[in-house]
């Protein structure tokens, strides 16, 4: 039985030596200077990974929206690499509809999490795609990016996000996602419902009158379900323009985390709850 250990420890030490898989000490180094959040807001499974990527040249320090950019540009010194330019990526919220300006149909009674009141009838919301309010997204951002403003809508700090797209992930009605800042014309609503309807729904819910892309360049906007879609890839076309004739303001202009909604928007003064839509 000795011998036999012996040979197996003998064959296992060789195994060791032949099978084993060099590791770049660089990585190592790279990871201590990352944030170990594991957001996943680089694209990457985590900050190991994204420490694999930037040592192999796969992906630029910049790409870590978390890390201080001295730190990234610290770890780019280091390996002798260049920092790289990436565009700050945000969280936006295609909604406005506060409990001031939507109605609900039913008072919804339960665990205070958006997914659970979801599955009942949808939240009891009247808009069928508005922003339930119960703050799941506040919740789950670990960087205190979103907090619940007093018309129960979440309001995201650009200069706190990094873009992780956690509250993208945690919304039941999907009403979140991650954009370039440049991208400043945004659709505040995701009503599909039609014209007279989604006002009655929601005063800041977008009609569908087509006011916007009649006033926007050629191919930028277009209606797709009684709602205005632009089309990004030519976002160099955008101006503020394009949300001026907007009735209901559904159609926003952002900038230096101001919110621009145009001259013929209703003017909103309601700041207490809308009451039961009957």
């Amino acid at each position: 039985m000795a011998t036999l250990g012996g040979v197996l420890a003998w064959f296992l030490a060789l195994a060791s030596r032949r099978l084993q898989v060099f590791e770049d000490p660089r990585i190592e180094a790279v990871e201590d200077c990352l944030p170990h959040s594991n957001c996943g807001a680089c694209g990457t499974a985590g900050c190991r990974n994204f420490a694999e990527k930037v040592v192999s040249g796969d992906i630029v320090p910049a790409k870590c929206s978390v890390n201080p950019p001295e730190m990234n540009a610290y770890i780019a010194t280091m390996l002798g690499v260049a920092m790289g330019e990436v565009e700050k990526q945000v969280a936006r919220l295609a909604c406005a509809g506060g409990h001031h300006v939507a109605h609900m149909r039913a008072r919804y009674e339960g665990l205070k999490h958006c997914r659970a009141a979801a599955t009942v009838s949808g939240g009891g919301k009247d808009c069928a795609w508005g922003c339930l309010g119960l703050g799941d997204c506040e919740t789950v951002c670990e960087f205190g990016a979103i907090h619940m403003n007093g018309f129960g809508l979440p309001v995201v700090d650009t200069a706190l996000c990094t873009a992780c797209g956690d509250c993208v992930a945690v919304c039941p009605k999907s009403l979140f996602s991650l954009q370039p800042i440049s991208h400043k014309l945004w659709m505040a609503c995701k009503s599909q419902a039609e014209g007279d309807i989604a006002e009655a729904q929601c005063a800041v819910a977008c009609n569908a009158c087509g006011k916007c892309v009649a006033d926007s360049p050629p191919g930028l906007m277009h209606m797709n379900r009684n709602l205005a879609v632009i089309d990004y890839t030519r976002n160099a076309e955008a101006t503020v323009k394009s949300i001026e004739r907007c009735p209901t303001g559904a159609i926003v202009w952002l900038e230096n985390d101001q919110t621009t909604r145009g001259v013929a928007a209703k003017k909103i003064v309601r700041i207490t709850a809308l009451p039961l839509a009957a």
